[in-house]
């Protein structure tokens, strides 16, 4: 009788751990320990558990047994480590019924496909191409300045000032201007980041800066959004395309030969930017990044990868094209960021680059325009 019970009390124990055994290697089958095939039978009084059966049952050669924990086989170009989050295939899932009781647009949306095609164009054409736009932009401008130099005054300056910027039109115009740069440093930190500066400073140091960048370019979004509304108010009627345009546009401005073709207050050059780059891109930049800043308008996840491709490749032709901007207001041209800072110019200065505005202001056609005091003149005692 207690031979009995001893064998009972073994079976039982041999059942217990082949069952552990076997919910951790999640195996069909757990070789069995040599005492449990060697055991002598249980007499047929006692009825053994089913775990058990399936113990002493397995066949004793090694050779024969299916692996306990195979490896994870990983899809082509995975990224995930063996063993975690392995790769399924994603084609099996999607004619599985889905239910989800919280409403919205993708309550249902178990695989969001279009995440892996926004993560292969983001990493690669957007920030391939749009590094050697980047790159080629100011080398062409570093080129020309070497070559032809800033554009200079054919005159000696007079002396008398004309007011060409007023205070609001200089003050919406730096608002729009350093809030444009804030976010062109975030913007390009957080596109090219990860393969410029993270060799370089280090993959904690990157990720507070980006953290950063990214509030930053949060809260200037909306800043640069709102000045350039009301930039476009103030200067909309002064970039409206006139017959005279197709003049200057006909001689480049006089860029290569030098001399300057007469305009209004603002050139065909200038206008273009305007409606191109102020008008045009500045739109489309702010409508996609107000899409990813807040999401929670029902914008679906397809909507929003879009936005961020249309945003990261606009952006990067705004950045691009804002250098020519930057580099014709300063360095370029002789006397063009001296408007802006001080909010007038020599009448040297307007004679030449805008001679037909100068002749609005001096017959008192153009209201708000008046000439300053006169001021000595380069060279005079």
């Amino acid at each position: 009788m207690k031979s009995n019970n001893g064998k009972w009390l073994a079976t039982l124990v041999l059942a217990f751990f082949a069952g552990l055994t076997q919910a951790i290697a999640q195996a069909p089958a757990v070789v069995a320990p040599p005492a449990a095939v060697n055991a002598a039978p249980a007499p047929a009084a006692v009825v053994a558990p089913t775990a058990a059966v399936n113990v002493a049952s397995e066949p004793a050669n090694p050779a024969a047994q299916p692996a306990v924990l195979a490896a994870p086989v990983l899809l082509p170009g995975s990224t995930a480590k063996p063993g975690w989050n392995v790769p399924q295939p994603w084609d099996k899932v999607q004619s599985v019924p889905q239910y989800a009781s919280v409403p919205g647009h993708e309550a249902n949306v178990l695989e969001q496909d279009q995440g892996q095609w926004w993560r292969t164009m983001r990493n690669g054409p957007v920030t391939f191409y749009g590094g050697i736009i980047l790159l080629v932009m100011p080398t062409i401008l570093l080129i020309f300045f070497a070559i032809k130099g800033p554009f200079r005054l054919h005159d000696k300056p007079t002396g008398r000032l004309i007011e060409r910027f007023n205070s609001a039109e200089r003050m919406v115009h730096w608002t729009l201007a350093f809030s444009f740069i804030a976010l062109a440093l975030t913007g390009l930190t957080i596109l090219f980041g990860k393969h410029v500066l993270m060799p370089v400073i280090g993959a904690s140091s990157f990720a507070f800066l980006t953290t950063i960048g990214k509030n930053v370019h949060n809260f200037v979004g909306p800043l640069f959004t709102f000045s350039l509304v009301v930039f476009f108010i103030l200067y909309v009627k002064d970039n409206i395309f006139q017959s005279r345009d197709l003049v200057w546009l006909a001689k480049l401005g006089g860029l290569m030969s030098g001399h300057h073709v007469p305009s209004g207050r603002f050139n065909a050059g200038e206008k273009i930017w305007f409606w191109l780059s102020i008008v045009m891109l500045g739109i489309a930049v702010s409508t996609s990044g107000v899409i990813m800043l807040f999401p929670n308008w029902n914008a679906t996840r397809e909507l929003m990868t879009d936005a961020n491709l249309v945003h990261a490749i606009l952006s990067t032709l705004f950045i691009a094209a804002s250098l020519g901007h930057i580099y014709i207001g300063t360095i370029g041209t002789e006397g063009a960021l001296q408007g802006m800072k001080t909010g007038s110019v020599d009448e040297t200065w307007a004679r030449e680059h805008h001679a037909l505005w100068l002749e609005e202001v001096q017959s008192g056609r153009r209201a708000g325009a008046a000439m300053g005091a006169a001021q000595p003149a380069a060279g005079d005692d």
